[in-house]
């Protein structure tokens, strides 16, 4: 019999069997389609690593929120939020800005310090501190007590709690005696609380109890703790503009930082203060805040109204007056406003377009376009019926929008269509529907590329990795820890950010950058069966004729594994195997690498997969040949 060209259909088909799957592709990892033939995916580096030093570049807490932009000086500046801290990150230098809460002076901190011999261990006592454990705090004017020098005390700290008055840090160097001291010029500057990394059960956007107050009245909870830190953010010019998820909204002002000396973050209402406005609208809670990029409006969603600053209404949307982030209360004069959502129970997500902005309730999609006097904003429902998997699950597309909803995938190009899945059951039968709220969508456009990364069944973080070619029409999968992810643009590769607690850039080498050095991407792509004559004889395999490159590879000798095997039933296990190692021998004049591999493999269906874990190494699958004979009919 002559040789069989494999030739496979683009994408990873689950949703139906291997064996009916015949043609096409079962499964895969660290695997893109390009122009319908499989490859390896690009390596990651670290940003800020350092060969001597493992913790050079990490951040404290794990990044939900990312926002790349520049300054008036073209500098690349990156808003990075965690759930302890928020940072903005340039070059390599994490410059700290997360917000103060509250700063005790005076006779609240007068000699607050307790010491005890042989302890590194120092404890605080502050009357109604606010902190949680885990918090930081930062100590300036102490002097030495106990032993314990100034130097090692006016620092910052994250705190243990001991009770609501008092707390403990730990010291470099331990007290020489016990004492209590410190002074009577101590001021402690305590940063925004902490939020949670983990979801608790029972609570977030689509938990808690239904009409627990009268009907279109404003959720008088004021901020909610126990839901997942996270952050929204938008650049206002060379500013930035955030807040922490039914939280505060916070601007940080470029031109008062510079590297190594940052200004931390403010209030919105505290930046108007500082510009001699006064304005009692400015809402202080809100789901997410963005900036209109058409017409230069801040907009908060989910926040309060001008009658109550504070407390939040889950649909409101509000925006200030143009160009001016300090003026919010609706005049004759300017043109700040409102609006409010009309279905759902309250705003999941915000995703701003070309042309418009979409704005998510947990059962609805609605169109929200500037349109000018007197009106400035106008919002209509493009859908009902529809389901968001969290904040952080939209991505935009130009025009058009793409989103993971609870048990289906979405897109809106004009309207709301959900998206064919081959891989539906296989995300969503194994998915930690607890933490949803991790769910984090990333576009990789030099690819044509969706990436929703989310937390497996077993997994309280996001594991894996679901992708949504728009350009093929195709989909795969695999496993990579990421939290956030930002495309290129500001750029030049893609930016994410892991459970490690550092950010990485991707596409850009071969390798896995999170190890010191830099390990190999173990990257692989299985096929479904293939028979003959509908398996009903048995197939002798007895050669292999690889096609594939390794162009762009920089290891001496790169090289794959093909592993091709066989068995006689759909549901048994595959009996026979044979690995063939396939490697580059030259490069000119032409790409050279293994001609044929010898096998004798038998059985009624075969499967073909080539894998790779080697440094260096990347490879293209082109269509490998195997040469097949019938075999009989016996079992």
């Amino acid at each position: 019999m002559p040789l069989s060209k494999l030739k496979f259909t683009p994408g990873i088909n689950r949703e139906t069997t291997s064996y009916s799957n015949e043609g096409g592709w079962f499964d895969c990892d660290k695997v893109r389609f390009r122009s319908g033939f499989p490859e390896k995916i690009g390596g990651w580096v670290k940003i800020g690593g350092n060969a001597g030093d493992a913790t050079a570049g990490q951040f404290e807490g794990v990044c939900r929120s990312l926002h790349p932009f520049t300054d008036l000086a073209t500098t690349k500046l990156l808003g990075v939020g965690t759930h302890t801290k928020f940072y903005v990150l340039e070059g390599i230098s994490y410059q700290d800005v997360t917000p103060l809460r509250i700063t005790f002076t005076g006779s609240d901190t007068n000699n607050c310090f307790t010491v005890v011999n042989g302890s590194t261990t120092v404890t605080l006592g502050i009357n109604s501190h606010g902190a949680v454990t885990g918090d930081f705090v930062t100590f300036s004017g102490a002097t030495a007590v106990g032993g314990v020098v100034a130097a090692d005390l006016n620092k910052e700290f994250k705190v243990t709690v001991v009770n609501a008055n008092s707390f403990t840090i730990v010291v470099a160097n331990a007290a020489t005696s016990s004492a209590t001291g410190g002074g009577t010029s101590i001021t402690a500057a305590f940063q925004l609380n902490i939020g949670l990394n983990t979801v608790v059960p029972g609570t977030g956007w689509g938990a808690g109890g239904w009409s627990r107050s009268s009907w279109d009245s404003p959720n008088e909870t004021g901020l909610i703790t126990d839901e997942l830190r996270i952050w929204g953010q938008d650049n206002f010019g060379e500013d930035l503009i955030f807040n922490n998820r039914n939280g505060n909204i916070y601007y940080w002002d470029r031109s008062a930082s510079s590297v190594g000396s940052a200004q931390r973050a403010i209030t919105l209402a505290a930046y108007a203060t500082s510009l001699g406005v006064t304005d009692a609208t400015i809402p202080q809670i809100a789901k997410d805040v963005i900036v209109s990029d058409r017409d230069r409006h801040v907009i908060a969603f989910g926040c309060g109204d001008v009658s109550s600053p504070t407390l939040q209404d889950p649909l409101l949307i509000r925006f200030s007056s143009q160009e001016n982030p300090a003026v919010w209360n609706p005049t004759a004069t300017n043109t700040a406003g409102s609006l409010r959502v009309g279905a759902g129970s309250q705003i999941v997500s915000v995703v701003e377009t070309r042309q418009q902005i979409l704005v998510f309730t947990d059962v609805s999609v609605h169109a929200m376009q500037f349109l000018g006097p007197p009106f400035t904003f106008g919002i209509n429902q493009i859908s009902e019926n529809t389901t968001i998997m969290g904040p952080n699950a939209t991505v935009p597309v130009d025009d058009s929008v793409f989103w993971m909803g609870a048990r289906e995938f979405y897109t809106y190009a004009g309207s709301v269509q959900k998206l064919p899945c081959s891989v539906l059951s296989y995300v969503f039968d194994d998915f930690n529907y607890e933490q949803s709220d991790k769910v984090y969508a990333g576009l990789n456009s030099a690819f044509g590329e969706i990436w929703w990364f989310y937390p497996s069944e077993g997994s309280a973080e996001n594991n894996r990795y679901v992708i949504y070619n728009y350009e093929q029409k195709v989909w795969y999968i695999g496993a990579l820890e990421r939290t956030a992810w930002i495309d290129r643009g500001i750029n030049v590769f893609p930016v994410a950010t892991g459970g490690d607690s550092f950010s990485y850039t991707h596409e850009f080498t071969l390798n896995d950058g999170s190890t010191t050095p830099a390990s190999a991407i173990t990257a692989y792509i299985e096929s479904s069966q293939i028979d003959i004559a509908d398996g009903e004889s048995f197939m002798f395999i007895r050669r292999l004729i690889p096609d594939l490159t390794f162009k762009n590879s920089t290891a001496t000798a790169p090289s794959a594994d093909f592993i091709v095997k066989t068995r006689d039933f759909p549901g048994a296990e595959y009996d026979n195997t044979s690995t063939s190692e396939v490697a580059r021998s030259a490069t000119v004049p032409v790409e050279k690498f293994t001609d044929q591999a010898h096998i004798r493999l038998r059985g009624r269906s075969v499967a073909v997969t080539v894998q790779s874990d080697q440094t260096d190494t990347t490879w293209r699958l082109g269509s490998p040949r195997l040469d097949i004979r019938p075999d009989g009919r016996r079992s």
